[in-house]
């Protein structure tokens, strides 16, 4: 279960452009992540606002408690499979994801996945960016009340102060990552237990404001016989399961950036199967009972937990709680939404772009998407972002394990994937048949997202098609994959 020696690369491919320090393997005496600090870092991330807001959504969109919570763990269990295997040639040969994709797509056709992959990271960098300063603003609002008084800006659509508050987080995610990785490191240990302790507070608020648990847990799902949506529970559940399986998505695809520092292969497996489901479950649980109890308590539900905590009596709790959530937010936003696109872009050109370089243009193109409209209402949220990303993601995860798996027979040639002269330079640097497969599996999913985002009409079929974005694309793009590649990967 350990991984083997590595062979050392020579001049010849550390001179060819295609290597960089942030890129290298990493060496099997550096490697420092046992079991522990692999359950704790999915601890640490599962731990975040996003997955109080996915839980939370679930409940503002229809579903009961039990329904929420079964389907968050269900779509965990599911991503949890192609997360190990990813992450087992991370762990094998030492290097990141963009390395990897070279060995299927070649050292020049890997930067598509690569900046498709990092430009989801950059979307989620911008929300856990938004997250953070719409905290920062609703503690500061409790003492500049005039401030929701404020008209928004015609172009951003957002408050001055607002925007000013998003870009006071946003400026201090950059400062933190450029002082490198450790701080991002001790930051996730600090934040893990005081996010938790942040949900079990609300809970006991939501337990006592509720009149406990009973009335709490006794709230319908919209879907049952004379329910606002009722018969429509099928329709929503198959889209809310992609879209929990999108929302780690990215990480299945880029956790190789993460597993090449695992000691063995048993670590990264037992690690991860203990760290995501269950963490994401239990936080989930958090998420969805205090939603629910806002139901009791104020009549709707409130899906948004920095308003939620703003909205408290008290205006030291309000102060501390939405500490709490700018220190969890900054933790979770370096750890999960900068280390794998700042890789990314460093292969676009290993020795012009350095990791932090990458950082600050996630940064930029997280401004640029304006977050604040992807999480202004949950059926956005669910349906626009994380169904929408999935498919392209998806399809680059079933020709990355077809390719490692199911073809290399997890054999890959180490110096290659830095060596133009090697076994993965194709045509030209780019394998056509890899380029195919991706978007063989992205096109049927084309029609129902412009139908779901307004910009075309669409028949019901592909709407519905839609919402297995994830599924189909995988399937599709991995197994054509499979049948074109067959016979060129295996006379490699």
């Amino acid at each position: 279960m350990h991984p083997p020696s590595l062979p050392s690369l020579d001049e010849q491919q550390k001179a060819s452009g295609y290597w960089s320090a942030d890129l290298a393997p990493i060496p099997l005496a550096d490697r420092s992540w046992g079991l522990r600090d692999i359950a704790a870092f999915w601890v640490a991330l599962s731990a975040c606002i996003p997955t109080y807001m996915l839980a939370s959504s679930l409940i503002e969109e229809g579903m009961n408690w039990w329904q929420a919570v079964l389907t968050i763990f269900l779509g965990n269990v599911i991503v949890l499979a192609p997360m190990i295997l990813n992450a087992h040639a991370g762990t094998r040969y030492g290097i990141p994801f963009p390395v990897l994709c070279r060995a299927s797509f070649g050292l020049r056709g890997a930067n598509l996945p690569a900046i498709l992959r990092a430009l989801v990271a950059c979307g989620w960098f911008g929300i856990q960016a938004w997250i953070g300063g719409w905290a920062i603003y609703k503690a500061l609002e409790v003492h500049y009340p005039e401030w929701a008084a404020l008209a928004p800006l015609p172009a951003l659509g957002i408050s001055l102060p607002q925007a000013l508050c998003f870009f006071a987080f946003w400026l201090l995610n950059q400062v933190i990552v450029w002082r490198g990785i450790d701080s991002v490191r001790v930051l996730l240990n600090i934040k893990a237990p005081l996010l938790l302790l942040m949900g079990v507070v609300l809970l006991v608020w939501a337990y006592n404001a509720a009149g406990g648990f009973g009335p709490i847990f006794a709230q319908p799902s919209q879907f049952v016989v004379g329910g606002a949506k009722e018969g429509q529970f099928w329709s929503f559940f198959f889209p809310a399961l992609t879209a929990n399986v999108g929302f780690w998505a990215t990480l299945a695809l880029n956790i190789p950036d993460f597993s090449r520092y695992a000691r063995s292969q048993r670590d990264q497996i037992v690690g991860q199967s203990l760290g995501l489901p269950v963490s994401m479950g239990l936080f989930a649980f958090l998420g969805v009972a205090v939603t629910s109890a806002t139901i009791v308590i104020h009549g709707k539900a409130n899906w948004d937990p920095v308003s939620l905590v703003a909205s408290m009596e008290s205006p030291t709790f309000r102060v501390l709680g939405l500490c709490a959530i700018i220190l969890a937010t900054l933790a979770t936003n370096l750890a999960a939404n900068v280390v794998g696109p700042a890789n990314d872009f460093a292969n676009l050109a290993p020795r012009k772009i350095s990791f932090r370089a990458g950082a600050v243009i996630t940064g930029l193109i997280g401004i640029l998407i304006q977050p604040w409209r992807l999480v202004a209402d949950p059926s956005g949220y669910i349906f626009t972002w994380l169904v929408a990303y999935s498919a392209l993601l998806g399809a680059v995860g079933g020709i990355l394990i077809v390719d490692y798996f199911v073809l290399r027979r997890m054999q890959l040639d180490l110096r290659s994937l830095y060596d133009p002269a090697g076994d993965y330079w194709y045509a030209k640097g780019v394998n056509p048949r890899a380029m195919i497969a991706l978007l063989l599996g992205v096109l049927p999913c084309v029609p129902g997202f412009m139908s779901t985002v307004g910009w075309a009409s669409a028949a019901p079929f592909w709407t519905d098609l839609y919402h297995y974005a994830w599924f189909l694309s995988f399937g599709i793009s991995g197994g054509s994959y499979c049948l074109m590649a067959r016979r060129t990967v295996s006379a490699r």
